[in-house]
Order: C-alpha cells, then sequence, then structure tokens
C-alpha cells in the first residue's frame, strides 16, 4: 500500500502505476523497477543509479537499537506497586 501512497501524493495515477509495477515485475523481470517521480513513469532504478545508500540502512538499525535500549532503561526505573 505504500506503492499507491506514493504514487498519490506524486500527483499520479495510483491503480495504472500500481498496475504497470506489478506487471514489469511479473512479467518481463526487471527487479529493480519502480516509480519514477520525476517522470511519472514506471522506470528500472538500477538503470537510473538509485540505490539505498548503507548510511540509511546503518542509520535506521542504530537509532532502532537506541529506542529499544531506552525503553529497556525506562522499563527498569518504573517501579510498580
Amino acid at each position: 500500500f505504500r506503492v499507491l501512497t506514493l504514487a498519490e501524493n506524486a500527483g499520479m495515477k495510483p491503480i495504472e502505476i500500481v498496475t504497470e509495477l506489478r506487471r514489469m515485475h511479473a512479467t518481463e523481470g526487471v527487479k529493480g523497477a519502480g516509480i519514477n517521480v520525476k517522470k511519472g513513469v514506471v522506470s528500472d532504478m538500477y538503470d537510473l543509479n538509485v540505490l539505498q545508500p548503507l548510511l540509511v540502512s546503518t542509520s535506521a538499525i542504530n537509532l532502532a537499537t537506541e529506542t529499544c535500549a531506552l525503553i529497556l532503561k525506562i522499563d527498569d526505573l518504573v517501579v510498580c506497586f
């Protein structure tokens, strides 16, 4: 459903974009197919050099770890009577 939201927020027709995206994944075997918001079409993201940087993934994992540690600290401080 994130794809629908992305297409809709970009001013595209979400049903048509999702249908095209699924067609490219299923029949054409384009694993890197994604929404090209600038052109309003479905394109191969690998051809456009659109990749998720390692820094984004690393930052997300670090933030999740810090959040869990903070929750555990708060849980230790809460005293239930």
